[in-house]
């Protein structure tokens, strides 16, 4: 009965997931998880973490409020993972005191802007196979990325050949804008698709005319046959 009551006692903020090791870091507690072949995150990481280490793993995905009961958490380490695919809402919850998110060293093409322009961390996105495109642009332009870092955001799939292997920053420093590229992709469909409805349109005024036309031959038709049929009754 004294062991059961001693159970209730223990807050279940402070078991510790069995691959990681948990310590008190400068009074706080760290949650370090390096290198223990994890493919995903673990579901019973303790609710007072403040510094989470993930990385060195086999993670593929950051699902939508993977962190959300970890109130605490002023830093995440998921660099060198097999990270691909991040959800709009992976990090809500903790966007308000989140200091770092290191998401280096994975295999990341692109993040839903949603995902990270929410938070106020300082971000690490160096060597992953990025796509540079408008919102990877947008992403440079209105996140907090770490300096030391941002050279090291490369292209390794871009709309031009020319800007493939090149840093991101060495790319718009030409001159270059993604987003106006895709601005001018998206008002040609706007015109294309105008130019059809209006063709559309034209084809279905011109179809009533011809419809009213034939109609009224028709009926013009009638009327004169009218005199020759009295005239053959006679």
């Amino acid at each position: 009965q004294a062991f059961f009551c001693l159970l209730l006692c223990i807050p279940w903020g402070s078991s510790c997931p069995p691959s990681c090791q948990c310590t008190g870091r400068a009074g706080a507690k760290a949650v370090l998880c390096s290198s223990r072949h994890l493919e995903e995150i673990p579901k019973d990481i303790p609710r007072d973490v403040v510094f989470l280490k993930l990385d060195a793993n086999s993670i593929t995905r950051i699902p939508s409020n993977a962190f959300r009961h970890l109130s605490h958490l002023e830093e995440i380490d998921l660099s060198r993972n097999a990270i691909e695919k991040i959800d709009g809402a992976a990090f809500k919850g903790v966007a308000a005191r989140l200091r770092s998110l290191d998401l280096s060293g994975n295999r990341i093409r692109s993040i839903p802007k949603e995902a990270l322009l929410a938070l106020s961390a300082k971000l690490r996105l160096a060597n992953n196979p990025w796509h540079c495109e408008c919102a990877l642009q947008e992403l440079l332009w209105e996140a907090r990325l770490d300096l030391d870092s941002v050279q090291d955001i490369t292209c390794h799939t871009a709309p031009r050949q020319e800007y493939v292997g090149k840093p991101l920053l060495q790319v718009l420093d030409t001159g270059v804008n993604f987003c106006s590229v895709r601005q001018r992709t998206m008002d040609v469909a706007v015109f294309i698709t105008m130019f059809a409805w209006f063709a559309m349109v034209v084809g279905y005024v011109v179809c009533y005319i011809r419809h009213n036309q034939e109609d009224s031959c028709r009926h013009g038709d009638h009327p004169r046959s009218l005199p020759s049929a009295q005239a053959h009754a006679e």
